[in-house]
């Protein structure tokens, strides 16, 4: 019997400022506004003849690159139902309910997301780090869980299993 054991990686650094707005209806959505988005993990796996389930640097480091790509964005729901998106070369132009917001492209990260809230980019960011599916295979990865907070005390989680 193989014992699996947890690791979490929840750091003080792995957070992320983005501008964002949820979209409740073809007519309904909030003021574009900003969060510090936190970012954490949960690593299942087997304890190795070392002791040791795998390198808590590796994870750390996959999860610092995701917010040091998403840092200082406007975030936009890209596959939203409710929204219609046209771009320039300086601007994307975001319509909600007949109203026009331009967005710098140079700010601005379109996302193939139907909606930008913590699910939604927990789903997203779990599916990000399985495309490392070397590290995954290295360390014989049974489970990892990505988990989103847009506050303190409201997180969602997006889990895979082996």
């Amino acid at each position: 019997m193989t014992k699996l054991t947890t690791i979490e990686i929840r750091k003080q650094y792995l957070h992320f400022s983005a501008a964002h707005f949820t979209i409740f209806s073809a007519t309904e959505r909030e003021r574009l506004h900003g969060h510090n988005f936190r970012v954490a993990a949960k690593v299942t796996g087997p304890v190795r003849d070392d002791g040791l389930c795998f390198d808590y640097a590796v994870f750390k480091d996959i999860l610092r690159a995701i917010c040091e790509r998403f840092n200082e964005y406007t975030l936009i729901a890209e596959q939203s139902p409710y929204l219609r998106i046209e771009s320039d070369e300086k601007f994307h132009y975001v319509t909600h309910n007949a109203i026009t917001m331009p967005l710098l492209r140079t700010d601005t990260i379109l996302l193939p997301l139907r909606n930008i809230t913590i699910e939604e980019l927990a789903s997203y960011l779990l599916d990000d780090m399985l495309k490392d599916s070397d590290t995954l295979e290295k360390y014989s990865i049974q489970r990892l869980e990505v988990q989103v907070a847009s506050g303190p005390d409201q997180w969602a989680s997006s889990e895979w299993r082996a």
